[in-house]
């Protein structure tokens, strides 16, 4: 007797339970007003453009200098230490904020970026993507992965300079200026 297996359907990303998952200052790289910091946040936005209330973003990134930060305390931030790590929850609003620094090439001539992954409500799997700084317009034309999407796709992962010094960049699951993910196998 032969019998045919069928694949179990994947599951959805979450629940998220408040208690178990956000800790004190997760979206603080830095504390605010530290020498240096500046504001990144954006809105996380689904197919039909309309806010997700309940996503949650983690960030990584090297320090102001290009290095990739190998310390511990991503979970205990002591207002000192800069882990390169951040994880922020999507207000009711569909905002997020961090607390971080620009970051700097990781090496001479290359495009300064944050990675970016997204859980969110009807996700199967986290997404993954890159929020670019926008003033090295050289850096990013060289850029191996923006030189390869069409100028419309690329402008979805260049971050908006802020008049403050900080950074907006918006997430698009979906449909009109859908943000650029990235698959990773």
């Amino acid at each position: 007797m032969s019998t045919k297996l069928v694949p179990t359907p994947g599951q959805t990303v979450g629940p998220f339970y408040g208690y178990a998952l956000p800790f004190e200052k997760d979206n603080e790289l830095l504390p605010p007003g530290f020498p240096g910091s500046i504001r990144l946040q954006g809105t996380v936005y689904d197919g039909a453009g309309h806010t997700i209330p309940d996503a949650i973003l983690e960030i990584w990134q090297p320090d102001a200098d290009g290095k990739v930060v190998q310390r511990t305390g991503s979970l205990v931030r002591d207002g000192y230490t800069f882990t390169g790590w951040g994880r922020g929850a999507v207000g009711n609003s569909g905002v997020f904020t961090f607390t971080t620094v620009n970051p700097g090439p990781t090496k001479p001539g290359a495009a300064p970026f944050i990675s970016v992954a997204l859980f969110a409500r009807g996700l199967t799997n986290r997404l993954f993507t890159r929020i670019y700084l926008p003033e090295d317009t050289e850096a990013l034309a060289n850029d191996p992965l923006l030189s390869s999407l069409e100028p419309e796709r690329r402008k979805t992962l260049i971050a908006h300079r802020d008049a403050d010094g900080g950074l907006t960049w918006d997430i698009r699951l979906q449909g009109q200026d859908e943000t650029v993910f990235l698959d990773f196998q």
